[in-house]
């Protein structure tokens, strides 16, 4: 059995695990939990983990169910739209990045400019988010115009750049489909926001 599916069976009857205890448990205590890191985070850009804080402040690794796996159906994409527009996923990261201790610059609406524009101390990241479309053909545009967008943002050597998308099937498989070698070139890395609020950073 290789390390993804000894991690993906721990955390069948622990989910929420951090790095540090599925190393614990899996490696042994007095081992580095970076290969367990590298693991658990290829695991979650496809789309088999989530990333998340847990209550104690410590980030879990959460299995992705099926259920939530799955592409919404036409109801169900309707009613997700309510919740994946663009001005919730910007309160949101919001108030994540507050919590972290960052300053935030954010254009709401259709008001124009970059959609987050967050500064800590010397660190800079531009954050350009899209909602959920009505309909699969909007999202694919969408994925593409979000990506076209933070390109031209990119004019700050020094600032991390990221697309914020909600956590559905579709735009993990777009995102998945997206080239490494864009990945590395571009240095973008992407966000995505599940119906609770939940947030996953997928890094290069």
């Amino acid at each position: 059995m290789n390390l993804k599916d000894k991690i993906t069976n721990y955390l069948k009857d622990r989910d929420g695990s951090t790095d540090r205890e599925i190393t614990n448990s899996i490696l042994g205590k007095n081992e580095p939990q970076q290969v367990v890191n590298q693991t658990c985070r290829a695991l979650v850009s496809k789309g088999v983990l989530k990333r998340a804080n847990r209550k104690d402040g410590l980030i879990g690794n959460y299995l992705v169910t099926e259920i939530n796996a799955k592409e919404a159906s036409p109801v169900d994409l309707a009613e997700s739209s309510k919740i994946f527009s663009e001005d919730s996923l910007k309160e949101i990261l919001k108030n994540h990045l507050h919590l972290n201790g960052w300053v935030t610059q954010i254009a709401w609406g259709k008001t124009p400019g970059i959609d987050i524009n967050a500064i800590r101390g010397t660190e800079r990241w531009i954050i350009e988010v899209k909602g959920l479309g009505s309909l699969s053909a909007m999202n694919v545009n969408y994925f593409l115009g979000v990506l076209a967008e933070t390109l031209q943002r990119m004019d700050d050597p020094n600032a991390k750049y990221t697309i914020a998308l909600p956590d559905v099937k579709q735009f993990r498989n777009l995102w998945n489909k997206l080239p490494l070698l864009a990945k590395r070139r571009t240095g973008i890395t992407a966000i995505f926001i599940d119906t609770v609020g939940t947030i996953n950073e997928c890094e290069i």
